[in-house]
Order: structure tokens, then sequence, then C-alpha cells
């Protein structure tokens, strides 16, 4: 299949389709005329590829499922490596939102100290 049929059957876009394939987690074959070809198990290995980015992964994390992108990854525990990728990412993330809370904190702080005060 084409590039624009893989995307609206993925509900993706070609430009991300590229993007995946730059990554290295997508192939296609060339046709004469030079338009992207892809087989049939593509449409599940994208479908994984975003299911996992979906759940806060990066592209770079999703290298380490590679193995099992074509396959139904949702009934199947992932690899010890993918676990630990997993596991990085979510702290990493939880670093962000304590981060951002903190600063919600202190916007708050200084908006109530702001309230109390004169106006100019």
């Amino acid at each position: 299949m084409r590039i624009g049929e893989l995307a609206a059957r993925t509900g993706t876009t070609p430009r991300a389709l590229r993007h995946y394939e730059q990554a290295g987690l997508l192939t296609s074959v060339r046709e004469p005329n030079g338009y992207r070809a892809y087989d049939a198990g593509a449409e599940c290995r994208v479908r994984n590829i975003r299911h996992l980015l979906a759940a806060g992964l990066t592209l770079e994390d999703v290298r380490c499922f590679t193995a099992c992108l074509d396959g139904d990854m949702t009934t199947v525990r992932p690899s010890a490596e993918g676990l630990r990728t997993a596991r990085r990412r979510l702290a990493a993330i939880e670093e962000r939102i304590a981060a951002q809370v903190a600063v919600r904190d202190r916007l708050a702080a200084a908006l109530s100290t702001a309230d109390g005060l004169p106006a100019r």
C-alpha cells in the first residue's frame, strides 16, 4: 500500500510515517515511480508505534520494542529492556511534573501575596 493509504488506515499523517521510517522503525520499498510502498504488516507496526508514543514513550524509546512491533503488543509482556525503558521514561515524566507543580505553587504564592498588596 502507498503512504497515503497507510496514513489513512492508521489515523496518522504521511509526514509521521516518513519520520518513523527515518527513525528506523518502519520500512518501505520504492516503486518504479518513486512512491513508497508498504507491506500489509506495516499497519500493525504503525498502530503499535502510535500506541507506545501515546503511552508517553519517545521514538528513541520505541526502538527497544522493535522486535515486537509486528504483533499484538497489548497482550504480551514487554521485554526486560522494554520495561526498563518505560520505567525510565515514567521517572522522567514524574520529575517534569514535580518541577511544574513547584513552579505552579511559586506562582500561586506570588499571586496570593500580590493580591494583598495595594494597587499602583
